[in-house]
């Protein structure tokens, strides 16, 4: 009899986790809540509140689930994990303490300077006050964050120390980012290449489990506004091994070894934000949970059994970090509403998806979309992850931009820059 195993969540990121789940030899069944009408053409979805911990352990337990895995920030932020261990029920993630490095962005920074991790020059405000006897520490541009979680748009690059100022009072007033801006934090703004850099944990140990790219601006050559991600690719080369060893030694393990320290294991995923500078990698932020669109350009590349890499960080036996890969390249193309990461519309129907079976290589993941009659239509911001593999990085992406070219809704739009590489002419 195999394995049952829930998903959290509802996005691309949810989508991508059920299809390589499903593939594991030792799963006999993938159950997926919330989801979307693209997840549920790949498995059951059931309903369920992520911000009620005590309804989503009891859907576990219901289904008799051998694992649940979480997919969002926000049930991790509050403790749904806890919640799991309390029922004694298997579950995939860190405790509400040890997310903090992702719900709480002061937490993580004062964090990392007790254990040496390396990151921007940055100060906690808790007032205007604050904020405007900080600033003259910072040359412009500067980065204003908002302390706790704003899907992805709490992050904001002020070109000037007045922007700034004004950046962090609409978020200290709460106009901005509600309760996430009840502090800010000011950065530095560094330059370089920017790496996700995904790691395994199980309280003891950390191995890596995936190197990505995301594209967090709205527009191509990184202009417009953040976003939760536009696009990701991931290939074999990206980072050396002699850099993911120093990355592992100088930013994953001193987080394994550092919440220990303060009485609070680490498992499940550290998702670590990195910008390489001249001055070498520091991390921009940390996440707790799998990335998105990163996750659908690291799982299209996986041979591994995701299953069994799970279970060993909830067991406390991982080891030897050898993932095994299956494609050279990947990319995700992200096909978002008109107006996204402003205000959009929904409900828009989606046209082309049934013309892509012949392109070789692609997956379209669901991250907002939703099936009446037969048809899927539009329900959020970010609405398809269209992912493919390649034996390059210049195939992937083209392979991924031949299946977006398929695919149309009113208002659609994407980046054509992902990886570097700008889609082919039609026809």
């Amino acid at each position: 009899m195999g394995l049952k195993v829930l998903v959290l969540g509802g996005g691309g990121r949810e989508h991508a986790l059920v299809w390589k789940l499903q593939q594991s030899p030792r799963v006999s069944q993938v159950v997926c809540a919330p989801g979307n009408g693209g997840i549920a053409a790949d498995a059951e979805c059931l309903a369920v509140d992520l911000s009620d911990v005590g309804s989503m352990a009891a859907l576990a337990g219901n289904l008799q689930a051998d694992l649940t895995v979480v997919g969002p920030e926000l049930p991790l932020s509050l403790g749904v994990v806890d919640e799991f261990n309390r029922r004694s029920l298997p579950v995939f993630g860190p405790s509400r303490r040890a997310a903090r490095l992702e719900s709480s962005k002061a937490f993580a920074r004062g964090f990392m300077q007790r254990h040496n991790i390396p990151g921007p020059h940055y100060a906690i405000c808790g007032t205007q006050a604050e904020v405007a006897s900080a600033l003259p520490l910072f040359s412009a541009p500067l980065v204003v964050k908002a302390d706790g979680l704003a899907a992805g748009k709490g992050v904001v690059i002020a070109p000037t120390r007045e922007a700034a100022a004004y950046v962090a009072a609409e978020m200290l007033s709460g106009k901005a980012t509600g309760e996430a801006g009840a502090q800010v934090v000011l950065e530095e703004f560094l330059t370089g290449e920017e790496v996700s850099f995904l790691v395994l944990c199980d309280g003891e140990r950390a191995v890596p489990l995936g190197v990505a790219r995301d594209y967090k601006r709205v527009g191509d050559g990184d202009t417009g506004l953040n976003t939760g991600g536009m696009g990701a690719y991931s290939t074999a080369g990206m980072v050396e091994p002699m850099m993911v060893e120093w990355l592992l030694q100088h930013v994953a393990r001193p987080v394994i070894e550092g919440m220990k320290a303060e009485e609070t294991e680490y498992r499940g995923i550290l998702y670590c934000g990195l910008m390489m500078t001249a001055r070498g990698p520091m991390v921009l932020e940390f996440n707790c949970r799998f990335g998105d669109p990163e996750t659908q350009a690291v799982v299209m590349r996986m041979e591994s059994d995701l299953l069994e890499a799970m279970q060993a960080s909830v067991e406390g036996r991982v080891s030897g970090g050898d993932m095994a890969w299956s494609a050279p390249a990947s990319a995700c193309v992200v096909l978002a509403s008109g107006g996204y990461p402003g205000k959009f519309e929904t409900g828009r129907k989606i046209s082309g998806l049934k013309n892509l079976a012949s392109i070789e290589g692609l997956k379209v993941f669901h991250a907002a979309t939703e099936m009446r009659d037969g048809e899927f239509y539009t329900s959020g911001g970010r609405v398809l992850g269209v992912t493919a593999t390649g034996v390059d990085l210049r195939s992937a992406v083209e392979r991924a931009y031949e299946g977006a070219a398929q695919i149309s809704f009113e208002g659609m739009h994407y980046r054509r820059d992902i990886g570097g590489v700008t889609p082919k002419p039609a026809g």
